[in-house]
């Protein structure tokens, strides 16, 4: 079966893997005002980033999680609650702070449960939610007045991750779009969202964008798809963790797409710059999507970041964003740092990439090309 992008985030996005968090080295801003952060979750992909943005500028911090994925690797600093979405939110009770941060949600009633909690008892609350929320975007993108998806299925407030899963992911924007509402109904006007497209970097389990730091590595001919122009958009989880925590310190509400590059970027360029940070000697053979479609190479999970035919939602606009200072990092030192993290991770997780062509697939593709020319 076809892996489409929305899918792909979809899946990717809702069981990765939870990763520990490396190192900083961010001096604190002394002019900003320390704020009492919760962030609810604060082990997975951008959490930790936060936690440490937060703490170098003098911020701090709570987390709330079960406490079951490497415990102990959070700075000493941080005070970690136990508890669980899922009914066991006693630890929150008679607790207050200034923000909010709810990372991990995609049901409704999480949002329901921890807010009838922390009502009156937090200023703020951020939602970081998807640009999976949108439907089929037209090809020159969405902005987030564009067309949210509809939930059809049963009482909302009665979906379990283990139905989404079964669903194929296809609740998984439905029932972020009901998140959302249910933040802002229990906070009007006191809720920022956030709309993050693909995350990548370094602990990033997925391999969502992994795979091209470490094939282009690998060096050689290296399958590349469609046209050097098809637009591609990611961000570097560290950049969206101190953004979000930059927005919060700003007190700011509202809703907003975040991911990136600042401006167009084209899949070639992408691929250019991996080589040149790597100093490698790949050498891309770009094959159209139809020749790729017929045989059976699938944008997102074979060839990650490139978005096929969907390239609309690879247009998707940021300018509010960037109207509030969201930055990035260059391409060079997302890749660097993503590469070198995976050479960090046990053999066996080194052994089989889950994202991308393997080298006999890929070797097969590039071959049945050769023949056709």
């Amino acid at each position: 079966m076809k892996t489409t992008r929305r899918h792909f985030i979809k899946t990717s996005a809702a069981s990765a893997v939870v990763l520990s968090a490396g190192s900083t080295s961010l001096f604190g801003d002394k002019t900003v005002k320390p704020l009492n952060i919760l962030i609810l979750g604060g082990t997975g992909f951008t959490g930790p980033y936060q936690v440490r943005y937060a703490l170098s500028r003098g911020h701090k911090v709570t987390t709330f999680n079960r406490g079951k994925t490497h415990p102990g690797e959070l700075p000493a600093e941080v005070e970690q609650l136990i508890g669980d979405r899922n009914g066991k939110l006693d630890a929150l009770k008679n607790r207050q702070w200034d923000v909010v941060i709810d990372n991990p949600t995609t049901l409704p009633a999480w949002v329901r449960d921890a807010a009838q909690v922390l009502k009156g008892n937090v200023d703020r609350y951020v939602f970081i939610s998807t640009i999976s929320v949108y439907t089929d975007p037209p090809p020159d993108g969405v902005d987030e007045n564009s067309a949210l998806q509809k939930y059809d299925g049963p009482d909302p407030y009665k979906e379990t991750l283990e139905a989404m899963r079964a669903s194929g992911f296809k609740t998984y924007g439905p029932l972020k779009v009901l998140s959302e509402k249910e933040a802002e109904k229990w906070f009007p006007g006191k809720t920022l969202v956030v709309r993050p497209g693909l995350i990548v970097g370094p602990r990033d389990e997925t391999d969502r964008f992994t795979y091209w730091p470490v094939r282009i590595d690998r060096g050689g001919e290296v399958l590349a798809p469609g046209n050097r122009e098809d637009p591609v958009q990611f961000i570097d989880a560290r950049d969206l963790a101190e953004w979000t925590i930059r927005m919060a310190e700003n007190r700011e509400t509202g809703i907003y797409n975040a991911t990136g590059p600042a401006k167009p970027l084209g899949v070639g360029g992408m691929l250019d710059g991996i080589k040149e940070a790597e100093k490698s000697n790949a050498a891309f053979t770009f094959l159209p999507y139809d020749f790729l479609k017929q045989h059976n190479v699938a944008a997102w999970s074979d060839l990650p970041v490139w978005a096929g035919d969907e390239l609309g939602l690879s247009r998707t606009k940021i300018d509010r964003a960037l109207s509030k200072g969201l930055e990035f990092r260059p391409l060079g030192d997302t890749a660097r740092d993503t590469l070198a993290w995976f050479k960090s991770q046990p053999q066996d997780r080194q052994s089989k990439l889950r994202a991308g062509l393997t080298s006999e697939r890929e070797s097969e593709v590039l071959k049945a090309w050769k023949a056709k020319a």
